[in-house]
């Protein structure tokens, strides 16, 4: 298995260093890939979510240190159970106002485009980060009551492309400053803290082996497919992190900590199952 490089656990310790490392490898990656060189905005198909990171408030789960926030999809939104970063839909007539907002130079965002990587992305990269900005901060505001104005804005991942839905994420990286709880809406089970510590641990990735069904009347049908996933297990919660999310956060560990999980092919399976409400919710 790929091991922890020590040097990275300083970082882990200090949150000044770990967010100014952050912003650095989040600003080198956009400037050398330009993945907004072209972005035209699709408003139907795109999705923007913040991947949010923050300290882990005391007496919750594995012990303090920084940790990726995410919700956990409840039984009345499709893909239920999985572990998600807030976000969701553009909304064209409010998103580009709040984007305003939220892109002024006193602002995160404001400042990151300030501080000069503005120069190296086409000129409509700033307003496309900013609306993507804007409409994760919305609905992360709707879905767990994030205080948008707590946010410290990172930087940009590149996008991912869903494979169930025709959707493209565009994920941004934010930073909570200080508000320790959440108020979960309908949408949201409960909010997940996963410790970067054990993101960065080889040992808690496994093989997730799917069977997917379908309903009764359409014949009996089933395929089978294994995706790489990350696992915590306690004795009283087992959480698991799988698809477009997993993704992203991988991207994420191996930009900034240079961390790659094991193949998935020596990995641990664990088994699961989906239904046809998967994709559709129990509403």
């Amino acid at each position: 298995m790929v091991a922890v490089n020590e040097t990275q656990n300083p970082l882990l310790k200090d949150r000044a260093r770990l967010v100014a490392h952050i912003i650095h490898c989040l600003g080198d990656r956009s400037r050398q890939e330009k993945f907004y060189a072209n972005y035209e905005i699709e408003w139907a198909t795109s999705a923007g979510v913040v991947m949010l990171l923050g300290a882990q408030p005391a007496g919750i789960g594995r012990g303090a240190g920084p940790c990726v926030v995410l919700n956990k999809r409840s039984s009345k939104v499709r893909q239920p159970g999985d572990l998600c970063f807030p976000g969701g839909r553009l909304a064209p007539r409010v998103d580009p106002i709040l984007a305003r907002l939220f892109s002024l130079p006193f602002t995160s965002p404001g400042r990151w485009h300030h501080r000069g990587n503005r120069r190296h992305c086409h000129s409509r990269a700033p307003k496309a980060m900013s609306i993507l900005w804007a409409t994760g901060l919305r609905e992360s505001l709707e879905e767990m009551r994030l205080n948008p104005f707590g946010v410290r804005f990172l930087g940009p991942m590149p996008p991912q492309s869903l494979v169930m839905f025709k959707r493209t994420i565009y994920p941004m990286v934010g930073w909570i400053n200080r508000q320790k709880r959440f108020f979960p809406n309908w949408e949201v089970e409960k909010i997940v803290y996963l410790p970067l510590k054990d993101l960065l641990n080889p040992e808690y990735y496994r093989r997730y082996r799917l069977r997917m069904e379908t309903s009764p009347d359409r014949g009996p049908s089933q395929t089978i497919q294994e995706y790489p996933c990350f696992r915590i297990e306690a004795p009283d919660y087992q959480e698991i992190l799988w698809g477009a999310t997993y993704r992203i956060t991988i991207d994420f560990l191996e930009l900034v900590f240079g961390f790659k999980p094991p193949a998935i092919e020596t990995l641990p399976v664990v088994e699961g199952v989906l239904d046809e409400s998967y994709l559709t919710g129990n509403k």
